[in-house]
């Protein structure tokens, strides 16, 4: 097959079909049978009369499918003799279009043998094959440090007949963006803009869709609420019932993320990944840090698959930290001595909630060393905070946003940026963990273990904390955790096992 027109009549038969009916579509094409609010949605993306569809959701219940959906419907069914259609997909950051909308694209497109006959997919775009100039669905991002105007022309440049925009994560975009695919609408035969969303702010594209331009959208809002009869069934019924028990259905998260709600108190993220992006481009001097108390973070895993974080820090640097999964108690503490050994940290501040690092607190303390135990739900030191979690996580973001330097993880940006905080009672309080985990897909160790070294005051080297918490025979080297990746490797081997990605002094 070398085109898209090249095909038979009962292929042909069915676009024509499938074009009035995206639930049929979806249902004889990828062999699946959309949800309840699925269908809806789908249903008004068909309707010529609904231009604008925006899908107001709670976490987890499948809407990056729906996108993903309405992008192969199109393509496959809304075209004319000569009139190829033109459509443009994006989200919140380029790394979250990639890890989420475009890999439901990726998804459907493997289940599609039809598909894969009549187009190209690549990291950028979607394209007919014979027609990829004209015939096509480009992935659009804008650069990190992008004002809201150049924000506005991200989703210019498409002419065509049949244009789509679809938008996910449109909670916490600029409504900037839509500028440009209004544009587009006034100038198009059939045209539609399709945004989907978790209700977290009242300054994105989201909330304007369903509060000052309502009457120009149709809104299909997806809850996970236990109590209502049209809810997701995809969210665990009984994990949400716990999540309102424990914290009550008025708490913002609650709200936003289970019962697709938009909360009546503010909800916002402790950073942004234009702030991460920018810590971890900083470079520094050793003589603007080297006055400060070195310290080590230690995040014990919970669960098979959390990871185990040794995080140093030393004043506005944070260095590359040791990953380890699967380490028990005792293999953990002979890892940060040897850390100690080779870095000479006074501190380290070690993750005691749950028990989960009592036998590394054990551990050391049987080879003399003195850790500090943290209890992340413990009181916090400052009754600002509703625990010392909330604590540490606003600390460490007070630390990035004040000039500290992050190690170049990419990883991190996700985690960094994902949970939010709210005020409860007068006290900032932080995101549930369960929460951020299901929504970022993994444990949050890396932030976790970085936090950890916010526990007490950072302290000039010297101090009394030095003398209490250091060995006497500490072995003084020249390893520097804090040096260039790639000077690290010329002057440092590195041990075989995966435990030891911390240089050799």
């Amino acid at each position: 097959m070398q085109s898209p027109s090249d095909f038979s009549q009962d292929c042909y038969d069915k676009i024509i079909a499938w074009r009035a009916d995206p639930v049929k579509f979806v249902e004889q094409l990828f062999g699946v049978s959309p949800d309840v609010w699925q269908a809806e949605a789908l249903r008004a993306y068909a309707d010529p009369a609904k231009k604008r569809i925006a899908m107001q959701a709670c976490a987890g219940p499948g809407k990056s499918a729906v996108l993903a959906w309405c992008g192969w419907h199109f393509l496959l069914c809304r075209a004319g003799e000569g009139e190829h259609p033109n459509g443009a997909a994006m989200s919140v950051s380029g790394d979250n279009l990639k890890n989420n909308l475009w890999k439901e694209f990726a998804i459907w497109y493997d289940r599609a043998p039809l598909l894969k006959a009549l187009y190209k997919l690549d990291a950028e775009q979607i394209s007919a094959r014979g027609a990829e100039k004209t015939w096509f669905l480009a992935a659009r991002t804008w650069e990190k440090r992008a004002d809201p105007d150049i924000q506005g022309r991200t989703l210019s440049g498409l002419h065509s007949p049949y244009i789509l925009y679809l938008i996910d994560e449109a909670g916490d975009i600029n409504p900037a963006i839509l500028r440009a695919a209004e544009q587009g609408l006034g100038n198009c035969k059939w045209g539609k803009i399709v945004i989907a969303g978790n209700p977290i702010s009242r300054a994105g594209i989201l909330y304007a869709a369903v509060s000052t331009q309502s009457a120009l959208w149709h809104v299909v809002r997806i809850t996970g609420d236990p109590e209502s009869p049209s809810r997701s069934t995809r969210i665990d019924i009984e994990w949400a019932r716990e999540q309102i028990r424990i914290y009550g259905r008025e708490n913002a998260w609650v709200q936003a993320y289970i019962l697709g709600e938009f909360p009546g108190t503010a909800l916002n993220t402790l950073l942004g990944p234009d702030e991460v992006y920018e810590a971890m481009r900083r470079r520094s001097e050793p003589h603007e840090y080297d006055w400060s108390q070195k310290r080590l973070g230690v995040d014990c895993a919970r669960f098979g698959d959390d990871r185990t974080v040794l995080f140093p820090r030393q004043g506005l640097m944070a260095g590359e930290p040791v990953v380890m999964r699967g380490a028990r108690g005792p293999e953990i503490a002979a890892r940060i001595m040897l850390a100690k050994e080779r870095w000479g940290h006074e501190v380290e501040l070690v993750d005691a909630t749950g028990g989960w690092g009592h036998s590394t607190v054990d551990s050391l303390l049987t080879a003399g060393h003195t850790p500090i135990e943290v209890e992340f739900h413990a009181p916090a030191l400052d009754p600002v905070y509703r625990n010392r979690r909330a604590e540490m996580w606003m600390k460490m973001a007070d630390w990035v946003r004040r000039g500290g330097i992050l190690p170049n993880l990419p990883e991190m940006v996700a985690e960094l940026t994902t949970p939010t905080y709210t005020f409860s009672g007068g006290k900032f309080m932080l995101e549930d963990k369960d929460m951020i985990k299901k929504r970022l897909g993994c444990s949050p160790d890396l932030g976790d273990a970085l936090a950890l070294t916010f526990a007490i005051p950072d302290q000039p080297k010297e101090a009394s904390l030095q003398q209490l918490f250091s060995r006497p025979n500490q072995t003084d080297n020249d390893w520097d955790p804090f040096q260039e990746e790639g000077s690290r490797q010329k002057q440092y081997d590195y041990a075989d096992s995966p435990y030891y990605r911390l240089p050799r002094g």
